[in-house]
């Protein structure tokens, strides 16, 4: 190939463009010069090496390009800020149990199930602690690395989530000003995105010292609580607590949908027990304060209690399959599974007499899924079971009633316990399933003072106002208002299915001869003859209530063989499949 350039070019300028063509067009190239006869410069087609060898110099310099002392600079601040708070607190942590707030993180988001995405607001406070950035001694107390809270985004177990991390080191996890714009960033970000969000806290509440600028501003702490509202049922809200989280802190565990302590190392409290003491004058530690034990069995705030940090995250990856990713989405299905015993065994396993005790559970493990079965506050309201577990795959809520504890009448506690779980369960579109074995509400005096008819209304209303669809179960006896609460007929259940041990009535046999006949019975002398009518009007009241009068005058849709029960539910699950119901047009109830 022959170039013929302009008279002004110079020498180089023709090797140049020579190379360059030779490169481009991949042939021999010959360049002159003005008028010249003799080429100035001359390129051969290049073979492979020559390319690679030959290579302008723009090329080379190209490759030379790297980071500046400028960003290795900002690689040493950030190294700087992930070391977390002064060192002594660092070994204090590693003398207990609890991890360092970054280990955590590696333990949630840095093995196969997960992956830290990206954090926002590392530098949050620099300019406040930081000797680049201030005339601080990075080993005092005024270390504030991240501004002692991590925020970002996160894949755990294959679900995209926002989370947020105390760091204990920094002013032992207290929130200030911009850590908590962090905190509210993340929410507000989850309220758009519609992922869920998983607080692991370790927090002693405020920090005191610094309160100006956060604590009653506009969006300030309060704030915290008005965005976990309005995340409320939008998305799952799943907290951890790693330590005494006081004062406003130990809000976000009860505004979360479930909350998960770990033993020995969680606490949760209004004040701290030197409050209380100021206060009260009572004398009392942390653990007994608000300690797991306290919210798991007492107060009913803790969801579930794990062993360890290790333990706490398994239960949470367990948790978020039965859960979806927001409240426009339906949970996710699995596999099915056979169940872990036989449904042949549930006939067995319940008694015909009514007043018997017997674990539900075993019922349970012959309808679900095997594997599945996930309880929820299993040390609080004893009375009734709330769980997820799956049937055929398909997510569903259990709430049944335990005839092994307290013969299964419905205390406050369980009352409260079991509303939660249904609304719950509604506003991520769980269908629920209520398996009926109760005497009813408990009665006496000291349920009327802890709120037996509130905490029985909550219930009911919940039940009343679940769109899900729902299946209910008639297992044994449905007395009194039971019956109500746990999606009777009268409740837009789509199927009333009873086992042939079950009855519906006002309240027992013994009771309602009691109530009836009393003074009838009194009146006959003899005894024998008084226990023979007696055991007469137990029987005729009997028939009355059992099950196949039920089926006959069509209270309920179905008497079902008991080892079909899991085949029969599935069905009908699967049936109503995506159906919608609507409630009355209002703004919201008024019953909370």
């Amino acid at each position: 190939m022959k170039v013929r350039i302009a008279a002004t070019a110079s020498d180089d300028e023709a090797a140049a463009i020579a190379a360059a063509l030779a490169e481009h067009v991949g042939s021999d190239v010959e360049v002159y010069v003005g008028d010249g006869d003799e080429p100035a410069a001359t390129r051969e087609e290049p073979t492979e090496p020559e390319q690679t060898a030959d290579r302008s110099a723009a090329d080379r310099s190209a490759e030379s390009l790297g980071p500046t002392n400028r960003e290795a600079l900002l690689w040493e601040e950030i190294e700087d800020i992930l070391e977390g708070g002064p060192k002594k607190y660092r070994e204090q942590l590693e003398d207990g149990e609890k991890l360092f707030v970054r280990d955590r993180l590696d333990l949630w988001f840095g093995g196969d199930d997960g992956d830290l995405l990206f954090e926002d607001g590392k530098f949050a406070a620099f300019d406040d602690w930081h000797p680049r950035g201030a005339d601080t001694d990075e080993e005092t107390d005024d270390r504030l690395p991240a501004d002692g809270l991590i925020t970002g985004a996160a894949e755990f177990e294959e679900r995209d989530v926002h989370f947020m991390a105390n760091d204990y080191t920094v002013k032992r996890g207290s929130m200030a000003a911009k850590g908590v714009e962090k905190f509210l960033r993340m929410q507000q970000r989850a309220l758009k995105t519609g992922k869920p969000v998983l607080y692991l806290m370790d927090s002693s509440g405020g920090r005191i010292d610094q309160q100006t600028g956060f604590f009653a501003n506009r969006e300030g702490i309060g704030k915290y609580y008005y965005n976990h509202s309005m995340l409320s049922g939008r998305v799952p809200q799943i907290c951890v607590l790693y330590g005494p989280c006081i004062a406003g802190a130990a809000y976000t565990p009860v505004f979360a949908d479930f909350t998960v302590m770990v033993e020995e190392m969680s606490a949760m409290a209004i004040a701290s027990p030197r409050m209380v003491q100021m206060v009260t004058g009572e004398d009392i530690s942390m653990q007994d304060l608000g300690g797991p034990q306290v919210h798991a069995a007492e107060s009913g705030s803790a969801d579930l209690v794990a062993r360890d940090e290790e333990h706490a995250r398994e239960l949470v990856a367990q948790l978020i399959t039965y859960l979806p990713d927001s409240a426009d989405e339906k949970p996710p299905k699995q596999e099915p599974k056979p169940p872990a015993a036989s449904p042949e065994g549930i006939d067995a396993i319940v008694p015909q007499e009514p007043n018997k005790g017997y674990d539900m559970t075993d019922v349970i493990d012959r309808v679900v899924d095997d594997g599945t079965y996930f309880e929820l506050r299993p040390d609080y309201g004893e009375e009734i079971i709330t769980a997820y577990a799956r049937i055929d795959g398909r997510p569903v809520g259990i709430v049944a009633n335990q005839p092994a504890h307290r013969a299964g009448a419905i205390f406050p506690d369980a009352a409260e316990k079991a509303a939660e779980f249904i609304w719950k369960s509604d506003a991520f579109d769980i269908p629920l399933l209520y398996l009926c074995d109760t005497p009813g509400f408990m009665a006496g005096s000291q349920v009327e003072k802890d709120g037996i008819l509130e905490q029985g209304k909550k219930m009911i209303y919940a039940t009343s106002s679940a769109t899900v669809p729902k299946q209910t179960v008639v297992v044994r006896k449905a007395y009194g208002a039971g019956i109500y609460a746990m999606g009777g007929p009268a409740y837009d259940p789509e199927s009333v299915i009873g086992l042939p041990s079950g009855e519906i009535a006002i309240m027992g046999p013994e009771a309602a001869i009691n109530a009836v006949y009393a003074r009838k019975l009194s009146e006959i002398d003899d005894p024998d003859e008084r226990e023979r009518r007696e055991q007469e009007l137990r029987e005729e009241y009997r028939e009355d209530i059992d099950v196949h009068r039920m089926a006959s005058e069509v209270v309920i849709d179905e008497i079902v063989p008991p080892s079909t029960l899991r085949e029969e539910l599935s069905a009908r699950f699967a049936f109503y499949e995506g159906l919608e119901k609507e409630l009355p047009d209002k703004k919201h109830g008024t019953i909370l």
